[in-house]
């Protein structure tokens, strides 16, 4: 197990020289991730919360590698869906070690999860309606139940990601009891779940201490629990002039809020795991200089990564092929015909040319995952590196790969 490395990996403690020689081999647009620091970003976690059961939120990123690496460390997994619950067991996690949180779940979802539970029995199902409740009953599914409160209070970077509050999530806490009460019969209670959202900040944990004090009185009011979970949300630093998260603050301040409860501990983050593992190489194909800026337009786009155009989040960009150059203004623009698909307006960088390459940091999470064909394009490769070791994880889309579907419609679907 690594001893957890430094709080946080900034942009500029990437080997330059290696991002350079994986952008001439592989191409780009390319997402590298570094699975050494995925496993350092786990240990830092376990030795935080040395009593809590951790499990990684795998909508952050689900690439097997990535995976294979967390399973490694002994943290389980948190499923979004049918086909993370899916690749989870791909990766080699036992259906002990795999909990779907159900939001809304589509049919097809739940018949999937059911199916698998069939052969997983010790896998947990998380619910976040009574409604839902109901559907898996319809299933069959007798098994390990976990309800997820809604407990009013929520954080999060981006208001569109934080769900603690927002009526979407979870059964509204003070009905939990009951419900509870009434399935306990019927399921094997072993859990009560709440989230508060995205992003959370070591400047303010009131928003987090709040939801975690009442997701432990819920705990003690419904009693003979396995676990409470109070979600993960670990926020890092995406600009350099922001501090790493205190994790043992964190920790201290969510053991104290959440007090002496019969249940386990729990936390899933996601983000924390592989933010920082995680870096976008793109190759400058435009350079058009205007009265007011330089715009830099580059072969990544909105659909290669999202959360710019979708949360106005802000990445760290540096100029690996020239990073001595004088730093000019510039707007960092993909080839997408939309004025959201713009990575940094306004933004130095060192002057860039045709032909450089552009890394865009913390693009571990959310990054790949959020990628789409949007505008016929297809999605780009992903690098894993290990140790010394460079490998292509998921290869380059092609065009025949995009229109796929539609070359095998006639073959699969019968008129």
């Amino acid at each position: 197990m690594s001893d957890g490395g430094p709080a946080v990996r900034r942009l500029a403690d990437w080997d330059r020289e290696h991002l350079l020689s994986l952008a001439d081999k592989f191409g780009s647009p390319l997402y590298v991730t570094d699975l050494q620091r995925v496993r350092e970003n786990c240990s830092r976690l376990q030795s935080a919360f040395p009593d809590a059961h951790v499990s990684y939120a795998v909508k952050a990123h689900t690439g097997r590698a990535v995976l294979e690496a967390v399973r490694e460390t002994g943290i389980d997994a948190e499923c979004a869906a049918a086909g993370e619950v899916e690749r989870a067991l791909d990766a080699g996690f036992p259906g002990d070690r795999i909990r779907y949180t159900a939001v809304n779940p589509p049919a097809a979802d739940l018949d999937h999860v059911v199916s698998r539970w069939e052969e997983h029995p010790e896998m947990t199902v998380t619910v976040g309606a009574a409604d839902t409740i109901d559907r898996l009953r319809g299933r069959g599914f007798d098994g390990r139940l976990c309800l997820r409160a809604n407990p009013g209070v929520g954080a999060g970077h981006h208001e569109k990601v934080t769900t603690g509050g927002h009526a979407k999530f979870g059964i509204p806490i003070d009905r939990v009891p009951d419900i509870a009460a009434d399935v306990r019969d019927e399921f094997d209670l072993v859990g009560v779940h709440a989230h508060a959202g995205s992003g959370i900040s070591g400047n303010d944990l009131s928003a987090h201490r709040e939801l975690v004090r009442r997701m432990g009185d819920l705990a003690r009011e419904v009693g003979d629990l396995e676990f409470v979970d109070v979600g993960g949300g670990f926020g890092v630093p995406y600009r350099d002039d922001e501090p790493p998260l205190d994790l043992d603050a964190v920790a201290d301040a969510t053991r104290e809020a959440l007090g002496e409860t019969d249940a386990q501990l729990a936390i899933e983050p996601g983000r924390y795991v592989v933010a920082d593992a995680g870096v976008l190489l793109s190759r400058v194909n435009t350079v058009k200089e205007t009265p007011e800026t330089t715009v830099v337009g580059i072969d990544a786009g909105m659909t290669t990564l999202l959360r710019p155009a979708m949360y106005d989040a802000y990445h760290a960009i540096s100029n690996l092929s020239r990073p001595d150059a004088e730093a000019v203004p510039t707007i960092v623009a993909g080839p997408v015909c939309e004025t959201s698909d713009v990575f940094a307006d306004g933004r130095p960088l060192a002057r860039p040319e045709r032909g450089d390459v552009l890394a865009l940091g913390n693009a571990g999470a959310y990054g790949y995952e959020m990628a789409s064909t949007y505008n016929s394009r297809p999605r780009p490769a992903e690098v894993v590196l290990d140790g010394s070791d460079a490998r292509v994880a998921r290869r380059r889309e092609t065009l025949d790969d995009v229109t796929l579907l539609e070359r095998t419609a006639s073959e699969t679907i019968p008129n």
